[in-house]
């Protein structure tokens, strides 16, 4: 019965894993050009408060999921198509939503606050912005500068822009990326092959919703 249960749980952790590497951006070294805003016609302003960007980590035992808010952001968008933007989110406000006050919340999102993981004191913000994008397969595929703990990769992410009126909704498909890329290496396998299966799994999962008015 023990084996049974070890054999199902090592399946569930692969599938979410491939899932996961499935997803995972594309990254680069290379840091791209930014793109310019052309035309302030067609330049949107973030409304963060109905902005958000989600996160989700995940060890042998299970994972947790939460969000962070958006500082600022803008968007030039062209018959669908982004121009150029930047988000600038708060790294401060992280919260994890899967964990209840007073039953093990509170310590997580001091722990990934703190300087062994993202840091917040140090590095208040992350920030994306946008280089290129390209229409394909009804999605835009946007390459851009991730910063987050002061390291720069150039990342691309498929995603929605749905515009109505005055108003335009971006919204990312889920993709991971490698949090050692980014100097985060708290109980990496990667960095510490003596953790076993006590590690936190290198890629996180990440997703932008963002809507601006003009």
């Amino acid at each position: 019965m023990k084996k049974t249960i070890l054999a199902i749980a090592f399946i569930a952790i692969g599938a979410v894993s491939c899932k996961t590497e499935k997803n995972k951006a594309a990254v680069s070294d290379e840091v791209k050009e930014v793109a310019k805003t052309e035309n302030i016609i067609n330049t949107y302003k973030a409304n963060v408060a109905e902005s958000t960007v989600t996160w989700k980590g995940s060890k042998p035992t299970g994972s947790h999921n939460g969000v962070v808010s958006l500082e600022k952001g803008t968007l030039e968008v062209e018959n669908g198509n982004v121009k150029s933007g930047e988000f600038v989110i708060d790294m401060t406000t992280i919260v994890c939503e899967d964990l209840e006050a007073g039953n093990g919340k509170e310590k997580l999102e001091g722990h990934l606050k703190a300087g062994d993981f993202f840091d917040v004191e140090k590095f208040p913000t992350a920030k994306f912005e946008v280089a290129s994008s390209e229409l394909k397969d009804g999605k835009v595929h946007v390459t851009g500068n991730l910063t987050l703990k002061d390291v720069t990769k150039s990342i691309t992410i498929p995603a929605t822009v749905t515009e109505a009126d005055d108003m335009v909704t971006f919204k990312s498909d889920v993709f991971s990326i490698d949090r050692t890329d980014f100097g985060i290496t708290y109980s990496s396998k990667k960095i510490d092959a003596a953790l076993k299966d006590k590690f936190i799994n290198d890629l996180m999962e990440i997703s932008f919703e963002v809507k601006a008015k003009k």
